[in-house]
């Protein structure tokens, strides 16, 4: 079984991955250790850099903005406090993949404003970005909501997700940025 998924790992070129509560600690060792594994693969300067400003944006995202309840799980409940984060390369291209549960309430407003970013072009991006900083308004979780625009911007390409339906209250929502050496 274990080398199952060590195959299929290979074969979809996943460098990295991890499933399980996100804390702060946790987000500096990823980044730690995944900083270590690009400085070890004699990777590209530039290519390093966006790779890990992404990773940096992507589980910020996540630490912040994961919706849980405050019980813990019992018999056949899902475990809402947890989040998956993948990376991987496809030929000189990387991708981040975050997954993370939220409350179905909150689906159409995070679709509204993925769907905004994803129609900016580079300048549009940098302009939305300024009236938001601008505004200086937070949301209830106490960011500005920066994050999206700022992957986008990061990376350079449009955004990918998906909002898998899980039960009456959840969805478990997924984030992929790929980031090219263009």
């Amino acid at each position: 079984m274990t080398y199952s998924y060590y195959k299929n790992m290979q074969q979809n070129n996943i460098i990295f991955v991890y499933q399980g509560e996100v804390t702060a600690d946790l987000v500096s060792s990823i980044l730690h250790m995944m900083e270590n594994k690009l400085d070890g693969d004699g990777e590209d300067k530039k290519i390093k850099k966006k790779v890990f400003n992404v990773m940096v944006e992507c589980l910020q995202n996540v630490y912040h903005h994961l919706d849980s309840a405050d019980t813990t799980p019992g018999d056949g409940e899902i475990n809402d406090r947890t989040a998956l984060l993948m990376i991987g390369k496809e030929a000189s291209d990387y991708y981040v993949i975050t997954g993370n549960h939220i409350y179905n309430d909150r689906i159409n407003n995070l679709k509204d404003r993925l769907d905004k970013v994803n129609k900016c072009d580079k300048d549009e991006l940098k302009a939305l970005y300024q009236a938001i900083l601008n505004d200086g308004e937070l949301s209830e979780k106490g960011t500005a909501g920066l994050g999206m625009i700022d992957i986008a911007r990061k990376s350079g390409q449009k955004l990918g997700y998906d909002f898998h339906p899980v039960n009456d209250q959840y969805s478990f929502f997924s984030l992929e940025a790929k980031i090219s050496r263009n």
